[in-house]
């Protein structure tokens, strides 16, 4: 019951920041946003698609909760928290693609005064700890992989060049 209603509202989480990136993005492209890394975007699609997949035939094949269950579901939430921030903090700006509207100033406040990439840290921990809450080991440890290695060697550089392009402000 705890893995249906916690997947259901994952994914609906989704759906709806899917919804919200498209009205971001139809809003950068009217200020002059310009897409960096536009070719990348699909495998970012397909790894999401394939987790919650891989997840749902995992618990569906071993329907089980790890014992102290409740620390992973904390770090979960804990990440759910700074996701919000993120977002929050990016108002308009965040998207699930790599947008930059020319002679805007990068964020640097919120989550991003600490970390320069907060959002990637939340699904890196979504990717483990929901995965390992419901003992669905295969894909916890596959899709953090995976994710990690995508972030590290196609996203991040591609958010990183795209970056490049905005003035940089003075942290406050």
């Amino acid at each position: 019951m705890l893995f249906s209603i916690l997947v259901t509202i994952v994914i609906v989480q989704r759906l709806i920041e899917l919804f919200i990136a498209k009205q971001n993005q139809k809003w950068a492209e009217e200020h002059g946003g310009i897409e960096f890394g536009r070719d990348h975007y699909k495998y970012i699609v397909i790894l999401h698609v394939a987790f919650f997949t891989s997840l749902i035939v995992e618990h569906l094949v071993k329907p089980s909760l790890i014992s102290g269950w409740y620390f992973f579901f904390i770090v979960f939430l804990a990440a759910q928290c700074l996701r919000v921030w993120s977002l929050m903090t990016l108002g308009k700006h965040w998207n699930t693609r790599v947008i930059v509207i020319p002679n805007k100033e990068k964020v640097v406040n919120g989550p991003y005064r600490f970390l320069k990439h907060p959002n990637y840290v939340v699904v890196t921990l979504e990717l483990f700890t929901l995965p390992f809450m419901f003992e669905a080991y295969i894909t916890a440890f596959s899709f953090t992989i995976l994710n990690i290695f995508f972030l590290f060697f196609v996203r991040i550089p591609v958010e990183e060049e795209a970056l490049r392009h905005l003035p940089n402000p003075e942290r406050n």
